[in-house]
């Protein structure tokens, strides 16, 4: 098939180039708008507790005021507010209130706090379910605008914090940290490329062609969500371009490797790209399949977030896979040996390269090199059981400049820790309820350990709806604020409701706690299904069942390897109370598929030299040779596109890009590269089992020094 493949691409390479026009016209001109969300509780089944609380909120209140965004005033000097400073906040209210911001309805001075640290003045917006409608964000900006002002040359300084602002703050940061990412991940393809092939040609070769399909994944992506309703994370677009890019990158080297190797063993530019591909087709289909596979198994997440995710980028890693095969065989063959200029080096083997010498100490001792690294990941994977989850997205998604940021630290020094976003505890009856009740309800709710206070009821236009607001005595991300609601809060709420009602908690806090509950599900999932369907890719692949468990045992480390890392770069040396709680799904996918590219490379070559008779031991050694340099330049270059990441300037993308980009590191250099071919040396035709590779040749001997692995090496690749 990958023959066929590869003789279509070179023999009508201008029919496939404009196949891949129309097909991209045709995906752009049909692709509804994509939009993303930040709101977090969208991501949640209705089954969840803290989304019916929700159901109720918008059933009894459905013109709810709550503010939207919170100016915090204080003085400049940190000293208390005077009386004159408390008028001229309540003149910057009603000055503000009078400049008719579109999409703000009302905003109130409240007195200042106990200890007159700050005063708040609370905004009410216009209430929007659309993630495209701007209108409260713009007000924000207008707001900022005009506070600059008011405050300009007086004692005073403010800030806008709340949900509206932070909002605004995660688009603009998220906007910085897309263009951050988007060109240190191009400049780092160019560079490693020009390193790597000394041709400005193919330098530019991905950067084009996975540029130029990038509009058909974003539209396939885009068609997908509308037709199943799928919640896309604001974080996916990040995402998606350092996976476009690194894999598709990655794609186009598998081939390119190939394809001078086959021009060095003699063969003419057309006859050796469709060698290239018929050899190196399978290896780059299972690859991509694994990976598919893997984000696909996110389709399986009670999460929203994941659920999106997980299609959008399969999507993206296929279309990158077919651009490998087809649109990148099809260029090169009209380019032919041009895609190498001005280098010459193609034409002639590189001698006594290191990998040479690598591959002939493994193939010598392949017990020393596999101890060795297995002893680097289990090292490394100690380190994951000091795992802690954080679930405080609001502040991991911008940076800590940020002023809804800065604002919403310093609305602190008044207010309780609970009272920048409130608990909201509902109680519902078929009866109206009486006041007697919810005074009894509310004194339960008052006395539960961790409740600050408890506000007083506000009932629905029927009364059987009454609402409480409870502030907690931590922050509303903290884990004791979780462990509150989690615990003494709802088993409070529900033991105390009247008879024939019943309670539900809600607000930020609930959302997260419920948030850990799916996370555990989908641990308990989505891990193992997409362990087993990569086993199964690996299987088929090799043919073979002893394989794929050390394979997918190797990739396992290297999970708990990079956690590991995780954990002691943010938590102990950083000195972070934890990791983003999604860290582990999706450095899992990532570290299990992606990683996996690279042992399916290794052990695709490995079977292949041991197909054409080679000993387990030389096999190893000439996979060694071979194939590690076109896994060093690949994993080099999809460790840097994710490590990109750590530019954008919040910690929640600071964590994943490092993560993932240790995690691939670790795939490529340790597992690929000397852990597998190690192990598999060592089992010999065992790891084939149940089919029958090659005769066995006991070959080792002639590589007693470097001018014998020559000749040797020489003659195995002609």
């Amino acid at each position: 098939m990958f023959a066929l493949l590869g003789r279509i691409a070179v023999n009508h390479p201008w029919k496939v180039i404009a196949l891949w026009v129309i097909a991209t016209i045709a995906v752009v001109g049909l692709a509804p708008k994509l939009t993303a969300t930040t709101d977090q509780s969208s991501f949640l089944p209705s089954h969840y507790e803290s989304i019916q609380a929700m159901e109720l909120q918008q059933k009894a209140f459905p013109d709810d005021v709550t503010p939207a965004a919170l100016i915090v005033v204080e003085r400049a000097d940190g000293a208390a507010l005077s009386g004159d400073d408390a008028a001229r906040v309540t003149a910057v209210a009603t000055d503000l209130s009078g400049r008719n911001i579109k999409g703000v309805t009302g905003i109130q001075a409240t007195p200042p706090a106990a200890n007159r640290s700050i005063q708040v003045i609370a905004v009410q917006m216009t209430k929007t379910t659309d993630p495209s409608d701007k209108t409260q964000t713009d007000s924000v900006k207008e707001l900022r605008d005009a506070l600059r002002g008011q405050v300009s040359g007086t004692e005073l300084k403010a800030g806008i914090t709340g949900t509206a602002a932070q909002t605004l703050d995660q688009t603009e940061s998220g906007n910085k940290g897309m263009a951050i990412i988007g060109i240190a991940t191009v400049v780092l393809i160019l560079v490693l490329m020009l390193v790597i092939f000394r041709s400005p040609v193919i330098a530019l070769l991905p950067v084009i062609t996975i540029g130029a399909i990038s509009s058909t994944v974003g539209g396939l992506i885009a068609i997908v969500a509308h037709a199943f309703d799928l919640k896309v994370d604001s974080s996916v677009n990040s995402l998606l371009t350092v996976v476009l890019f690194g894999v598709g990158t990655d794609y186009i080297l598998f081939l390119m490797f190939r394809y001078r190797e086959r021009l060095r063993a003699g063969e003419d530019p057309k006859t050796a790209m469709i060698s290239a591909v018929t050899r190196v087709g399978e290896a780059i289909t299972s690859a991509a399949g694994a990976v598919i596979i893997a984000f696909l198994a996110l389709t399986l997440s009670s999460l929203g977030m994941f659920r999106a995710l997980g299609p959008a980028l399969a999507i993206a890693v296929a279309v990158a896979m077919l651009a490998g095969l087809t649109l990148v065989p099809a260029i090169v063959s009209k380019l032919g040996t041009k895609v190498f200029w001005p280098s010459k080096a193609w034409q002639q083997e590189p001698k006594g390269t290191v990998f040479a010498a690598l591959g002939r100490g493994l193939g010598r001792r392949p017990g020393v090199f596999a101890a060795a690294a297995g002893a680097v990941l289990v090292a490394l994977g100690v380190a994951a059981f000091g795992f802690h989850p954080t679930f405080d997205m609001s502040s991991a998604s911008t940076s800590d400049t940020t002023e809804s940021t800065v604002y919403s630290k310093e609305l602190l020094k008044g207010m309780p820790a609970g009272a920048t976003q409130p608990s909201l505890v509902y109680l519902h009856s078929d009866a109206a309820l009486t006041g007697a009740q919810l005074d009894a309800y509310r004194t339960a709710l008052t006395t539960t350990p961790g409740v600050g206070q408890v506000g007083a009821p506000r009932v629905s236009a029927d009364g059987s709806i009454a609402e409480f607001q409870v502030t907690l005595t931590s922050e509303p991300t903290s884990d004791a604020a979780l462990a509150t609601v989690r615990g003494p809060l709802r088993d409070s709420a529900h033991a105390a409701a009247p008879a024939g009602s019943s309670a539900y908690v809600g607000g930020m806090s609930s959302v997260l706690v419920d948030f850990k509950a799916a996370m555990n599900h989908d641990y308990k999932i989505v891990f193992p299904v997409a362990a087993i369907l990569i086993a199964l890719v690996l299987a088929l692949l090799l043919r073979s069942v002893v394989a794929p468990w050390y394979l997918m045992g190797a990739v396992g480390l290297g999970f708990a390897a990079t956690l590991g890392a995780a954990v002691l770069v943010f938590q102990r040396a950083q000195g972070n109370s934890g990791l983003i709680f999604s860290l582990p799904i999706i450095m899992y996918m990532f570290v299990i598929a992606l990683g996996t590219d690279y042992n399916i490379l290794m052990v695709a070559r490995l079977r292949e030299e041991a197909a054409e008779g080679r000993d387990p031991r030389t096999a190893a050694a000439l996979s060694v040779r071979h194939t590690g340099p076109t896994i060093a330049a690949a994993g080099v270059i999809l460790a840097g596109t994710f490590a990109s990441m750590m530019l954008a300037g919040n910690s929640m993308l600071a964590q994943m890009g490092f993560a993932i980009s240790f995690g691939i590191a670790l795939s490529a250099f340790v597992m690929a590269m000397f852990f597998t071919p190690a192990v598999t040396a060592l089992l010999g035709r065992k790891a084939w089992w149940p089919g029958r590779i090659g005769a066995r040749r006991d070959i080792m001997t002639e590589l007693d020094d470097q001018s014998d692995w020559q000749a040797t090496q020489n003659s195995y690749t002609r």
